[in-house]
């Protein structure tokens, strides 16, 4: 028998073989998607460009050139993205910004995703007035716009990237709850479920060991979709000085650096708002692949 029919065998021996057999059979799904492999190829990019980020910079990022002959430079090929107005070297900042970009977007996710999942199964599960109170907790935060209240929390806590993070991750863990909920709300009175509390298992132990993973798939599609968002949240805040604080190479901080001279030298706010163009596109069709493939309703 070989790997593949190893993998893909109607009649697995373990639970290991059964595992790794669907996962197999969803990377299938998802490599038949080629508007999934493009966003998969450009989250990639994004990843490499990242770590190797010192090796691949032409430039040091944060250290400019000479003020008098290499100040505002347009593309070429010292300088493939230009200069900008302290004559630093746009492509690098734009490659080790790419570093800011995926700590934003990885801490966030890190961070959101379980205090939604928790908060979620644990209404769905429970109901009555502990689902009132998460639900209504849960409508507070859904009632402002992400980035005005990503704003506040900023303006409470200070600006820096890290406060930046912590903020973002507050305003985007709502919508995962609400997933979670609707998902738990569906099994919780499944017959598998009622077997495991006839067995004494303890409630702690259902949420998180039969109801938090048939969730999981649901929630991961909806923070690969959000991703792009978020990172427009966090260019956002970086626009407005909330976030990474200068010389910190982050591409909303650019993008602000650059509108004065987005007549005449187009290329210091262009160039790192195209890169935020590429990473956002990358995790929308990366996320709509997911989607078809985990997400069993959008399954025809």
């Amino acid at each position: 028998m070989t790997r593949t029919e190893w993998l893909l065998t109607e009649e697995p021996a373990s639970r290991r073989q059964a595992r790794l057999g669907q996962a197999y059979r969803t990377w299938l799904a998802l490599r038949a998607n080629r508007l999934a492999m493009v966003g998969l190829g450009l989250v990639l990019a994004l990843i490499a460009v990242a770590i190797l980020a010192p090796w691949i910079a032409p430039h040091d990022p944060i250290v400019g050139g000479d003020l008098r002959t290499e100040r505002l430079l347009p593309p070429s090929w010292a300088h493939p993205m230009g200069t900008d107005d302290l004559a630093r070297d746009i492509l690098s900042r734009v490659i080790h910004g790419s570093r800011l970009t995926l700590m934003v977007v990885g801490l966030v996710a890190v961070i959101a995703t379980p205090i939604g999942l928790a908060i979620g199964t644990t209404a769905g599960y429970f109901g009555g007035w502990v689902d009132t109170v998460l639900m209504r907790a849960t409508d507070i935060f859904l009632a402002f716009p992400r980035l005005i209240l990503a704003l506040a929390f900023v303006a409470a806590l200070g600006p820096g990237i890290e406060n930046a993070i912590i903020a973002i991750a507050l305003t985007s863990w709502p919508p995962y709850a609400r997933l979670a909920r609707a998902e738990t709300l569906t099994i919780r009175d499944s017959d598998f479920i009622n077997a495991a509390r006839l067995q004494g298992a303890s409630a702690p132990r259902i949420l998180w060991g039969h109801v938090t993973p048939l969730c999981l798939s649901s929630v991961i599609v909806r923070v690969t979709l959000d991703m792009a968002g978020i990172i427009l949240t966090a260019a956002g805040l970086g626009f407005l000085g909330l976030g990474a604080q200068p010389p910190q190479p982050e591409w909303g901080a650019m993008i602000a650096g650059g509108r004065r001279f987005i007549i005449d030298q187009w290329w210091v706010a262009t160039m790192p708002g195209l890169a935020i163009f590429a990473v956002s596109l990358g995790f929308n069709l990366l996320g709509d692949g997911l989607r078809d493939v985990l997400d069993p309703k959008a399954r025809k």
